[in-house]
């Protein structure tokens, strides 16, 4: 198991596999809140959607709109799981808030780094925690490995 402590922002306890940017995300024409994908052309997650999926990034860019965008894919269904974010901005603050989605940011060690795509995570929003339960492949969870194999990337 691996934990990551930061600070919750909105409350919540979701599981769900991890999508890891090492960009931020522009909700106001960077995102198709009716699909839940990414559509900003020359981000790396373009096309890729993030629907029910932990969204784990940097933060926010773009305009105050990216809230609003954000609160879009909760009212159609398409939101991400949870977010992580790194850098808090009013933006991303607000932008969790009205997605209603288990939040946590400025976690250490930094979950853009230390998280990878796929992996199943807890993101704990009352606690301030994201935890990597398994990675890809693995036949054990992170937490029943040996102690020297735990960590290992």
């Amino acid at each position: 198991m691996i934990l990551m402590q930061g600070r919750g922002i909105v409350g919540g306890v979701v599981e769900a596999p991890a999508l890891v940017t090492s960009e931020p995300i522009s909700g106001f024409g960077g995102i198709d809140v009716a699909a839940g994908t990414v559509i900003e052309p020359r981000h790396e997650l373009f096309g890729v959607c993030f629907t029910g999926k932990v969204l784990v990034f940097p933060g926010a860019k773009g305009s105050s709109g990216w809230s609003g965008f954000f609160q879009s894919t909760r009212l159609l269904g398409t939101a991400p799981a949870a977010m992580v974010f790194t850098v808090m901005t009013t933006k991303a603050a607000l932008g969790a808030i009205v997605t209603r989605v288990p939040t946590v940011v400025g976690a250490l060690p930094d979950p853009v780094i230390t998280v990878r795509t796929d992996d199943m995570v807890r993101v704990d929003g009352d606690a301030g925690t994201v935890v990597i339960l398994t990675r890809p492949g693995d036949t054990l969870s992170m937490s029943e490995k040996p102690a020297g194999e735990r960590g290992r990337h």
